[in-house]
């Protein structure tokens, strides 16, 4: 904040001058901690990288890449290994793309009546559940998915005997798992639409779904489309769920 003073001119009158206050001690402070937190985790992310770079080095001194990215069987602690990531690679995409299946419709449809047809008590009671739900550690999914939705659910849905180890279960439970991240980031998205964009298609006659769909949704889209992007990556990076509803057996779909 700027100090303000005086200073006398020619003719006798005061023209004020502006001059920098002397900075306190505890900015400096405050600034050399935030500089050395910034320099910890350039530092942490730089020795991350390098040690990751050093042992990859080595895995394909010893493993040809070719073998590596295209071969079909994965088995590390065989002898002789294989090193195949292709079933790894296709088995999270697909369990992946069953769980966006799921989320992306149910989270979009949450997402849009807590929006645009939820009261306001309503809505801020939903709204902390469903991020609360977010958190939920996703062992507790795996274990619901191994122990109870495979062989009580899925079973009586499809009438047929399914191996209690399998993608279709643990991309179902995923989509679950994913729909309140979806659901309330594309909240947040469609809130933030200006009030006046809706006041003004009620004015030429439109319905709420009108309004929630041909005017909220696409002014939100790139909100939504964060929010799915989100969700996505949350759903690539799951491992818990992945070992316990599909198995540890890395198989091609």
């Amino acid at each position: 904040m700027a100090a303000r003073s005086t200073a006398v001119a020619q003719g006798g009158a005061e023209t004020p001058v502006l001059r920098a206050a002397r900075r306190r001690w505890g900015e400096d402070l405050v600034k050399g901690f935030l500089m050395l937190a910034a320099l910890i985790s350039v530092l942490t992310t730089t020795g991350i990288v390098l040690s990751l770079l050093t042992e990859t080095v080595r895995f394909f001194e010893e493993v040809p890449i070719s073998d590596y990215l295209f071969g079909t069987d994965w088995a590390p602690l065989f002898n002789p290994a294989s090193f195949g990531v292709l079933p790894l690679v296709l088995g999270t995409m697909v369990i992946s793309l069953i769980g966006m299946l799921v989320a992306i419709p149910l989270g979009l449809a949450a997402a849009i009546y807590l929006a645009e047809y939820a009261r306001p008590a309503v809505r801020k009671t939903i709204k902390p559940i469903l991020e609360l739900l977010a958190g939920v550690p996703t062992i507790v999914f795996g274990y619901f998915a191994l122990t109870f939705f495979t062989p009580n659910i899925l079973q009586d849905l499809l009438h047929v005997k399914v191996n209690i180890f399998n993608a279709l279960s643990a991309g179902i439970i995923m989509g679950f798992m994913i729909i309140p991240t979806i659901a309330s980031v594309a909240e947040d998205a469609m809130s933030a639409v200006p009030q006046s964009l809706r006041e003004g298609a009620y004015g030429l006659g439109s319905s709420k779904l009108q309004v929630s769909t041909r005017i909220v949704f696409p002014a939100a889209l790139s909100g939504i489309v964060a929010a799915i992007v989100l969700g996505f990556s949350r759903a690539v990076g799951e491992t818990m769920i992945v070992l316990l509803a599909s198995g540890q057996v890395a198989n091609r779909p």
